[in-house]
């Protein structure tokens, strides 16, 4: 017997009427393309010129995909989740940081919840992006070969001690540490990072996670590779499998340069893709821990039927699901009403600073074909549910 990810009753349980009318409001939004582009080009511009609409943007699309503007600002929502038996990954969303300073305030703020982390049963993982501790241009070169300057070296060397010190305050205080993925790239250099970070602090289970976005037609290979050294060495592999957040920037930069995309050809081979890497891992758990991140009710379905056919126990340490905060809610809730492991990626940080986030998942709700309806189809089907309980 398997979760129904028809149930609104559980998947929207912590929603009240009027959180619940808003969501609906929101992605009806989200669905119109052009208004979605009005909308960005409005508030990157109001943001810009400091009129005040903080208010309005906290009480909408701010509230509903993000946990608040600091860690303590989470805890009501990250305790009523866990109650569900959901948990959450604190996830400091600020991007586009370009300068020492903001790196080593991004490492601070990351130890930060780790320390907060540790306290907290219902947040098992802590979570960085690559990006937060360096330069994009410094990975770029590096993944390419390219020779760094004595000042590009030395940055360089504080962008793995950062990474270092986290991983090893990670290892430490026994929690799990999430390293997100960006673009392909900038990716062998981070790549490479988290391997060795693997090595040296993934020795007894998987502590360190690595991100595989599966739109990428080269990540099985990667996954192979990565599992025998894993195998040979004598180290855990702990992997986020994620379909990818990157795809038009991927795809204009290959057509722009004159190279083979990156990206799978299509949608149904990326989905080949993601079920393809998260049955090898399945294949190799004894090696490799999964985190699934996905909103895809297929892909859930079919590790659900993986852990089923090898007899594995719903609540599996090394396996795990999630989704974002303020989507997909009928997956996460019945998940975890069936007993499996489930978390919510939290983001929070100041409404401005937040703002490239929230835009982005408008923008990928918008360009994900089915996504944004599916979650419009489920809010108006509890909606009329609630009516009539009345």
């Amino acid at each position: 017997m398997h979760p129904n990810f028809e149930n609104t009753a559980i998947a929207f349980q912590l929603k009240t009427d009027s959180e619940l009318e808003r969501a609906y409001f929101l992605f009806k939004l989200i669905a119109n393309e052009p208004l979605v582009k009005i909308g960005t080009a409005v508030t990157n511009f109001a943001l810009k010129a400091h009129l005040p609409i903080e208010g309005l943007i906290r009480a909408t699309v701010f509230d509903h995909f993000c946990g608040g503007v600091n860690e303590e600002d989470c805890i009501p929502i990250i305790d009523k989740m866990y109650d569900r038996g959901v948990c959450s990954i604190l996830d400091y969303s600020v991007e586009g940081k370009e300068v020492e300073d903001q790196f080593d305030f991004a490492l601070r703020k990351t130890l930060e919840v780790l320390d907060f982390v540790k306290e907290k049963d219902a947040i098992p993982f802590a979570v960085f992006k690559p990006t937060g501790f360096g330069k994009f241009e410094l990975y770029e070169k590096v993944s390419a070969g390219v020779d760094l300057d004595r000042q590009e070296s030395e940055a360089w060397e504080r962008l793995v001690n950062r990474y270092d010190q986290v991983c090893r305050k990670a290892y430490e205080l026994d929690v799990r540490l999430l390293i997100d993925a960006e673009e392909s790239w900038m990716q062998q250099a981070a790549d490479d990072i988290a391997l060795d970070m693997m090595r040296k602090y993934n020795q007894e289970k998987a502590v360190v996670f690595n991100t595989l976005q599966m739109y990428r037609w080269d990540r099985m290979d990667y996954l192979k590779e990565l599992t025998q050294v894993a195998i040979k060495e004598g180290f855990k592999v702990g992997l986020k499998v994620v379909r990818g957040a990157y795809m038009e920037k991927e795809n204009d930069r290959a057509e722009e340069m004159g190279y083979k995309s990156p990206i799978c050809e299509s949608k149904k081979a990326t989905d080949k893709n993601f079920d393809r890497a998260v049955s090898f891992i399945m294949d190799h758990l004894d090696t490799v821990a999964i985190f699934a991140g996905t909103h895809n009710e297929a892909s859930c379905l079919n590790l659900l039927q993986l852990m089923e056919s090898k007899g594995l126990q719903r609540d599996n340490p090394n396996v795990w699901f999630g989704q974002l905060y303020g989507m997909s809610d009928h997956i996460s809730f019945n998940l975890s009403d069936f007993g499996y492991n489930v978390a919510k990626y939290v983001p929070y940080g100041p409404v401005k600073d937040v703002m490239p986030y929230l835009i982005r998942r408008a923008e990928e709700n918008t360009s994900v074909a089915g996504q944004t309806t599916r979650e419009l189809v489920l809010l108006q089907k509890e909606k009329e549910r609630r009516k009539l309980d009345l």
